[in-house]
């Protein structure tokens, strides 16, 4: 099977400020930059292949809480919230019951993303029911 993901496309009011956030967040660097779009790529690829984050000027705003949303696997995972939200990110509540191991957050247009727990070594990644409460 030769089908990978390529990109993965965000619609948004304000491409260049979200890549912005995205490349300070991610320590990635704009690949390509227009008016009405900006593709943010990794330093290092894998297997000779990069999925790019691309943002794409939408006439609409954010409505509801996003279908799809990154996960952010950090070091430390407290000292990362702190540098995200001084780029702009700001935690957000959308139901969590307040036991997470994974800190909910939102860029600087409302896209939802998580700052997961530190990964102890033999430890799984997954930790079981992450939908939503109830």
């Amino acid at each position: 099977m030769t089908l990978r993901i390529d990109c993965l496309t965000i619609d948004c009011s304000d491409p260049a400020r979200l890549a912005s956030f995205w490349s300070q967040a991610l320590g990635w660097t704009i690949d390509f930059e227009d008016d009405t779009e900006v593709a943010i790529t990794p330093q290092a690829s894998h297997e000779g292949h990069t999925t790019d984050l691309l943002f794409l000027r939408a006439p609409e705003s954010k409505q509801a809480k996003n279908r799809l949303h990154l996960d952010l696997r950090p070091d430390d995972r407290d000292a990362e919230v702190a540098r995200l939200e001084s780029l702009g990110a700001r935690r957000v509540d959308i139901g969590q019951n307040g036991d997470e191991s994974w800190v909910v957050m939102a860029d600087p247009e409302g896209n939802e993303f998580c700052v997961l727990r530190v990964l102890d070594e033999g430890q799984s990644k997954y930790e079981g029911d992450v939908g939503e409460p109830g």
